[in-house]
């Protein structure tokens, strides 16, 4: 249950995360400004923006393997379709039809984990389950460079029909047993304030991922001389990085019997990391690329640990709307963040572009404040 969530959730992440490896064969390849491939990465999480919600709703209602199989099958259609574009409109719409699809796996993947696991195994399951993120960008960072622009997403798209295939076969509803939370009405949990202010968190801390994920390779290639492959070995050295700190933080929350002091903690180190990143963005690479590795790996452990707080307050029964309205909050500052990300660089540099989403995960620490266990 556990391997087909998470290479479920894997083969999507190759598209949500891994794309942005293909940041620089998308701005030749269409004639894109910076700020044009800021909208290129950023239509995917539009897409996904629309429908998390009601994807999680589904699950709740549906169970999670038709959700999962048909949304996955839908979106390896759009990234095919996707490479046969024309131009930046018709990449931008499929694209955005893509995460629209693919954000089914969501709620989906991480519903049917939250069903199978107590709660003193919780946060190490899901903690695993969250490593799908970082491990699809490495498998991304590692295969994408190596192919032309149409058979990277045909290579994407195969990987979503892999995971589908995977999920449905694999994945069974449970029985409800003893540690099913009280269950609560969907209006209730939708506003409930814990899950409110974890959402608003969560998305803060996703401005400093996106940051170092959505640009990270444009940014060595363009302004450090390193080859596409070279700069995508970096990208993947942060996601074998966070991959770590993803498991080892969910088994940590375990031991502590909390998620949120963890999830504090990993937003601090987040910032910080990313502020000394930002500074030496002139220094030697021997500095720099190792202080960017350790600043994208931070800027990444915080997802299973916010993950396993929303499905927790909610409880199994709504757990699928829980999860799909954590999941629209990041979605929504997807949305926002690459092309605002871009504007700044555009408009300053580079070095002020990451100070600037250095700051946004102590902001989330902040309104996670409030918050207890």
């Amino acid at each position: 249950m556990l391997a087909a969530g998470t290479a479920a959730q894997t083969s999507f992440s190759a598209v949500l995360i891994g794309l942005p490896v293909l940041a620089p064969t998308l701005r030749d390849a269409h004639e894109l400004s910076l700020v044009q491939v800021g909208v290129v990465l950023d239509s995917v999480w539009i897409g996904s923006l629309l429908t998390l919600l009601p994807w999680g709703l589904l699950a709740d209602r549906l169970g999670e393997r038709l959700v999962l199989g048909s949304g996955l099958g839908a979106c390896a259609a759009a990234l095919v379709a996707a490479g046969y574009a024309g131009g930046f409109g018709t990449l931008v719409v499929l694209l955005g039809l893509a995460g629209a699809a693919g954000a089914s796996v969501n709620a989906a993947s991480g519903r049917a984990v939250m069903q199978w696991f107590p709660s003193a195994e919780r946060g190490f399951a899901l903690g695993v389950r969250q490593t799908a993120i970082p491990v699809g960008g490495l498998v991304s960072a590692l295969v994408l460079p190596t192919l032309g622009l149409r058979a990277a997403f045909l290579f994407l798209a195969a990987l979503c029909v892999a995971g589908g295939l995977f999920g449905v076969a694999a994945i069974r509803e449970r029985e409800s047993g003893a540690d099913v939370l009280e269950p609560r009405g969907l209006g209730a949990t939708l506003r409930d304030r814990r899950l409110v202010l974890l959402c608003a968190g969560s998305s803060f801390y996703l401005v400093a991922q996106l940051a170092v994920t959505g640009f990270l390779v444009l940014f060595l290639h363009d302004e450090r001389g390193l080859s596409l492959g070279a700069a995508a070995a970096v990208l993947a050295a942060v996601q074998v990085v966070a991959a770590v700190l993803r498991i080892g933080g969910g088994r940590w929350s375990d031991v502590l019997g909390s998620r949120l002091r963890p999830l504090r903690l990993v937003g601090l180190a987040g910032s910080v990391t990313l502020a000394v990143a930002a500074l030496a963005l002139q220094a030697p690479l021997g500095l720099l690329l190792p202080a960017f590795v350790l600043a994208g790996g931070f800027g990444m452990a915080w997802n299973g640990l916010s993950f396993t707080a929303a499905a927790e307050i909610a409880g199994r029964s709504r757990s699928g709307a829980a999860l799909g309205m954590q999941q629209t909050a990041l979605a929504a500052a997807g949305a926002i963040v690459p092309p605002a990300f871009a504007a700044v660089v555009a408009a300053s540099s580079w070095r002020v572009g990451f100070a600037v989403a250095a700051a946004f995960p102590l902001a989330g620490v902040q309104l996670l404040r409030p918050l207890r266990s």
